[in-house]
């Protein structure tokens, strides 16, 4: 009976995987959600699967790129990108499992839709979104807004402010300096020789409190091309040198957000509004 529930589940599976191929790909049809609520739904463990589209949207590759864990998906960026450019690919869709069977997206899974939202957007291959699978269906984070506000546009040049925008150009710039080296690591990769971790940790920063937005630890953790254990270590080393604060979530214990000390920020502040990077 096992053997054969089994090999009905892969008929299964390779039924509705073939009525993937040759359609525009919705990330919110029945045929998707069925298929990876089949294939990924039941696993004792996080799995990471990337769907490669086309410019038309069409299906090219259903790849699984990672086996584990979510956390450790801040460090793969640069696998996801490069199969991407190899594939010629003009989208992808993230999907992994929450083996919890909870569907709420974690701060960590929104940091990493940013991350890799913004790194997409300059080579230009398109986050078309980020889907969370359990057994009981689908959850999507950027196509139900649980995700931040992501900026839109181009890469742009650094420029030298006006007097009457200030604030606005050391934002912008900040913005460009960032999108610059995430790009940066993915023409290149070899993050250990031209990385700069902290310096970046520094403008994500600056970037969430000139847009008021709080910025969570674990967030903060996933900007440096480094380990996440190594991020830590690195904004406890900020902060025992005055530049940045740790502030504990009052509604939350076991979350804390970090920000900018205030001389730290007017320092910043005065470097952007020069237009450096």
């Amino acid at each position: 009976m096992t053997r054969l529930l089994l090999r009905s589940r892969v008929f299964a599976l390779e039924a509705l995987s073939s009525g993937l191929h040759g359609i525009r790909i919705d990330p919110c049809c029945t045929a998707l959600r069925d298929y990876l609520v089949l294939q990924m739904g039941s696993l004792p463990d996080e799995q990471l699967r990337v769907l490669f589209l086309d410019a038309g949207g069409h299906l090219i590759a259903d790849e699984q790129l990672q086996h584990g864990t979510l956390t450790r998906l801040a460090l793969y960026p640069r696998t996801i990108f490069r199969r991407a450019l190899e594939l010629n690919a003009g989208g992808i869709i993230l999907v992994h499992n929450h083996p919890s069977r909870d569907p709420t997206p974690s701060d960590h899974d929104i940091a990493v839709t940013r991350l890799l939202d913004r790194i997409g957007r300059e080579l230009d291959i398109k986050l078309v979104d980020h889907i969370i699978v359990t057994e009981c269906g689908t959850r999507h984070i950027r196509t139900s807004g649980a995700a931040t506000k992501l900026e839109r546009g181009t890469l742009q040049q650094l420029r030298s402010p006006g007097p009457a925008e200030r604030g606005k150009i050391a934002l912008e710039n900040a913005k460009a300096t960032l999108r610059r080296r995430l790009l940066r690591d993915q023409l290149f990769g070899a993050p250990e020789l031209f990385g700069d971790p902290a310096w970046e940790m520094l403008i994500d920063i600056f970037i969430h409190e000139c847009e008021g937005e709080p910025l969570p630890l674990s967030s903060l953790c996933v900007t440096p091309s480094i380990p996440m254990s190594s991020a830590l270590r690195l904004c406890r080393k900020l902060c025992a040198a005055g530049i940045v604060d740790r502030i504990p979530d009052p509604g939350d214990g076991r979350r804390s957000f970090v920000r900018l000390t205030p001389e730290t920020a007017h320092r910043m502040r005065a470097y952007f509004e020069e237009g450096r990077g």
